[in-house]
């Protein structure tokens, strides 16, 4: 087989829609059952559980995608600034600039004189690329992406708490609690199954890691929710 037939499959280029994305269904549902369950726990009727769910997806959603834009658009800003400040140093003291990266390749094990000639053939075809990737540690598969981030975020809030919603319209009065925790539950285990498939995990580990915590979450709104339960009549 020759070398451009080998490929091999890899998950880094999946870094940032995949960090916001199980970021944002993970507070999705448990965010959302658990306002739903201690309310619950508080006496609420089904028609305020609702209310309180739609209201919390809806708020949680927009949260999501601007506290991640924000997040990661300082990221992006902290890697345009070492940008623009290496140009400028690659245009002021080239020989430095060469010297530097030079070093780096030495410190990854290449012989003095490879780890100079790679570093003036890179330098040659892009030194901007090659210190960026190998100085500052920036590259096009895990560079910052604010929007793609924000709009990751906010939908997978949406579909996880999309989840208590159907729980409480499917579920009766009686039940309500019961059904939301449940529903709860296994969504969180399908969560975690399935960002550890994308991330090439332990679909189990993915899988226990994410319910745990998540049932500690409501089980934790339950408890103060009942402080707030007033008996009437």
């Amino acid at each position: 087989m020759s070398i451009s037939q080998h490929q091999q499959p890899h998950y880094i280029h999946r870094t940032g829609w995949l960090r916001a994305s199980v970021l944002g269904a993970n507070d999705g549902i448990i965010s959302v059952t658990s306002l739903v369950l201690g309310m619950a726990a508080s006496g609420a009727s089904s028609h305020t559980l609702f209310i309180s769910c739609v209201a919390g997806l809806i708020a949680g959603a927009v949260s999501m995608a601007a506290g991640e834009y924000i997040s990661v658009k300082s990221q992006s800003d902290i890697e345009e600034a070492d940008l623009k400040f290496e140009t400028l140093e690659l245009a002021k003291n080239p020989s430095l600039e060469l010297q530097e990266l030079t070093r780096i390749y030495i410190r990854r094990g290449l012989q003095p004189q490879l780890a100079e000639e790679v570093a003036i053939q890179l330098t040659a075809h892009d030194a901007l690329d090659a210190h960026a990737r190998d100085e500052i540690g920036i590259n096009e598969m895990t560079a910052a992406q604010p929007i793609l981030a924000a709009w990751s975020s906010a939908l997978s809030f949406s579909l996880g708490a999309f989840f208590p919603l159907i729980a409480i319209l499917l579920s009766s009065e009686q039940y309500l609690s019961l059904t939301v925790g449940i529903v709860g539950v296994l969504s969180l285990t399908l969560l975690g199954a399935v960002s550890s498939y994308f991330a090439g995990t332990s679909l189990l580990k993915g899988s226990l890691r994410v319910t745990v915590w998540g049932i500690l979450a409501m089980l934790f709104s339950s408890w103060i929710g009942s402080f707030f339960n007033i008996q009437i009549g």
